[in-house]
């Protein structure tokens, strides 16, 4: 099982250079769940410039048959074949998480461009592994951070990098619209299970929320999370988590989400000395105070007064173009150069996060980061060495992508 094999250094094994790529790139697919075939279908349908899928992998046969009948496709039982085949310029890799980090150190080892899924790796140490193996700059790397694509996020991130909110005092996200059936943790014997998937919502739905919060406010110093393990599923890891949070400057933060509550909320708030920005609804709201409300504080003889305020609605509607945006941009950072909008090295972060979250629930204390990589791996090990994986009882979901994307 790729989840308890060990990881060799990339340095140990003979690399191959990454040759040029004049175009189209030929892609090949590494798992076909949910994703992996959704990101066949808007390629194969021509929504994407340069870029054909060239082959697909996957353990399942079944999933490999509709594939057979597409023209110039090979088909693949397992991912290592696709990648020593000579088939592909590049992979997408999206399978479970485990195999994230042993399949993408493989193809950056063969020369191949890599976009991996999220999370990247399940945790702090393969992650790093991961990112070592990048040792040629001339492949491209990228995650699958779509949410980064909307165009309310663009704004935000703009916003808080200008430093118009200037000195930031606290962050809230509720983000508990993640809702998910008992059906879809059925869907697969690895979903929901400590050696499948290694861990719940903040490894599977969160990564796109952390990855967000850091890619906004950057990392917190200490954490400490409250996480319930089967709360609202029959699944052995987390579908619901309070979070506190602390920063280097002082503010501090709170992060909710679940996968168990319907209707749920997405609200994201951000509080600086210069006013406050609301994120819900796809809609941006920002209220700025006329003056530091720091400064106004100390000098101010009013007792119960405060700035004056400017109420402004920043656009930022629409979903942007998510998935096909991300795999676009990796085509194009192939081919042309363009910068990535998600290089995978940031993806450590969300993962590091979500690691300091359960740690401190392993733990019942508060977690200082960075955290150990190896420490944690090994608490993840505990939990993995009785994991339902491989025992449960499958069943057939019906599926419809257009409901797992949150705005």
């Amino acid at each position: 099982m790729a989840a308890k094999k060990a990881v060799k250094k990339p340095a140990a094994a003979k690399k191959t250079a990454a040759p040029a790529v004049k175009g189209p790139v030929r892609l090949g697919i590494i798992g076909l769940g949910n994703m992996g075939s959704e990101h066949a279908k808007y390629i194969k349908e021509g929504k994407l410039s340069r870029c054909v899928v060239a082959a697909v992998a996957d353990r399942k046969p079944e999933k490999l048959e509709k594939y057979q009948s597409w023209d110039g496709v090979e088909t693949f039982r397992e991912g290592s074949d696709l990648i020593k085949s000579g088939k592909v310029d590049a992979v997408l890799i999206a399978t479970p998480h485990f195999d994230h980090t042993v399949l993408g150190i493989m193809a950056m080892k063969k020369g191949l461009h890599v976009l991996v899924e999220k999370p990247i790796s399940v945790h702090r140490a393969d992650c790093e592994r991961l990112i070592a193996a990048h040792t040629d700059k001339k492949l491209v790397f990228a995650a699958m951070f779509n949410q980064r694509t909307i165009s309310a996020h663009i704004k935000i991130k703009k916003l808080m990098d200008s430093g118009e909110l200037g000195r930031i005092t606290r962050v809230n996200w509720i983000i508990s619209n993640w809702f998910r059936s008992a059906a879809y943790y059925s869907s697969g014997d690895w979903r929901a299970t400590w050696a499948g998937e290694g861990g719940g919502v903040l490894l599977n739905q969160c990564p796109h929320n952390l990855d967000l919060l850091t890619w906004f406010c950057g990392m917190p110093s200490k954490v400490r999370a409250f996480c319930r393990f089967g709360k609202w599923h029959d699944i052995e890891v987390e579908d619901d988590v309070t979070a506190y949070l602390e920063y280097p400057n002082g503010a501090t933060g709170v992060f909710i989400t679940t996968t168990g509550e319907a209707p749920g909320t997405n609200r994201l708030e951000i509080t600086g000395e210069n006013g406050k920005l609301v994120y819900e609804n796809g809609k941006i709201k920002y209220t700025r105070n006329e003056e530091s409300m720091i400064k106004f504080c100390a000098t101010t003889p009013h007792s119960f007064a405060a700035p004056e305020t400017w109420n402004i609605d920043i656009p930022g509607d629409g979903s942007g173009p998510q998935h096909q945006g991300i795999t676009q941009n990796f085509v194009d950072a192939i081919l042309d150069g363009a910068k990535l909008i998600a290089p995978a090295a940031e993806g450590i972060r969300s993962v590091e996060l979500a690691n300091a979250m359960l740690l401190s629930s392993f733990t019942d204390a508060t977690v200082k980061l960075p955290i150990s990589g190896p420490a944690y791996e090994k608490e993840l090990k505990k939990r993995m060495a009785t994991s339902r994986y491989g025992t449960k009882v499958v069943k057939e979901s019906k599926v419809d992508m257009s409901r797992s994307i949150v705005l």
